[in-house]
């Protein structure tokens, strides 16, 4: 990931809020779907952690939890830090690099691995390799969760993806009052399906979905899906279903 810079890191805690189309409810989408009761202790790893919001919400929603949140970032590392220190030792945060191997051996024994917005930067090889290596380290109750960008397999449907991404920037932006961040987010050419770059590699959802099967994981799903990204996982047991858990609850 060596084109992401830590101004790229500035820029997206600048405009996430803008960016991230339905971000709230992608991330309550994600959360809901872990197959765990509130009051069980859990081991979970977060991959690309950010600036800790979705760690945050997930100690707050499992307050028996504890989470090791992972980022490559020094500047994100340090935003996570701060959010995440009322949570005391229930959270610590850790460099990694997401392409390398070095850090594989953190999801040994962890019940819940999650990623959201950072896999989409690894080629189809090693997404299909870090998916093995997850669903080996699991628990046996285990489940890995991502939310992440995918990539439509029809022009019509990358053409529906660009619209509906650019017309919730719009909406998001009314919504906080700040048209100025729907024009940042235009100027610094965030939708991926009108500029493609280089270091973003979505994959096909179904691509995913067939990656998760063969690294061993029994169940696999989508839980949720606009604007060209998804809310998608593998679960280790077939009916390890907790109650229906709403995050915002």
């Amino acid at each position: 990931m060596s084109d992401w810079t830590e101004q790229s890191s500035q820029t997206y805690r600048d405009i996430a809020d803008v960016a991230v189309p339905r971000r709230q409810e992608m991330t309550a989408s994600l959360i809901a779907a872990a197959p765990f009761g509130a009051a069980e202790p859990l081991k979970i790893v977060e991959l690309g952690s950010g600036d800790g919001r979705l760690a945050e919400a997930l100690l707050t929603v499992f307050p028996r939890a504890t989470l090791t949140a992972l980022d490559g970032s020094e500047s994100m590392r340090a935003e996570a830090s701060r959010r995440l220190a009322l949570f005391g030792d229930r959270a610590r945060v850790a460099a990694f690099d997401v392409a390398a191997l070095d850090w594989w051996d953190r999801m040994f024994g962890a019940d819940l691995i999650v990623s959201s917005l950072c896999l989409h930067h690894l080629n189809d090889a090693k997404k299909q390799y870090l998916y093995k290596a997850a669903a080996e380290r699991l628990s046996p109750r285990g489940a890995l969760l991502i939310a992440d960008l995918i990539d439509p397999q029809h022009p019509a449907s990358r053409t529906l993806a660009a619209d509906q991404w650019d017309a919730h920037a719009r909406q998001q932006a009314d919504a906080l009052g700040a048209p100025d961040l729907y024009q940042r987010f235009l100027a610094e050419r965030w939708n991926h399906f009108r500029f493609p770059h280089d270091m973003d590699k979505p994959s096909a959802l179904f691509h995913h979905l067939i990656w998760l099967r063969h690294a061993g994981f029994t169940s696999v799903d989508c839980c949720w899906l606009n604007a060209g990204h998804a809310v998608f996982g593998g679960f280790k047991q077939a009916g390890a279903s907790a109650a229906p858990l709403r995050a915002d609850s």
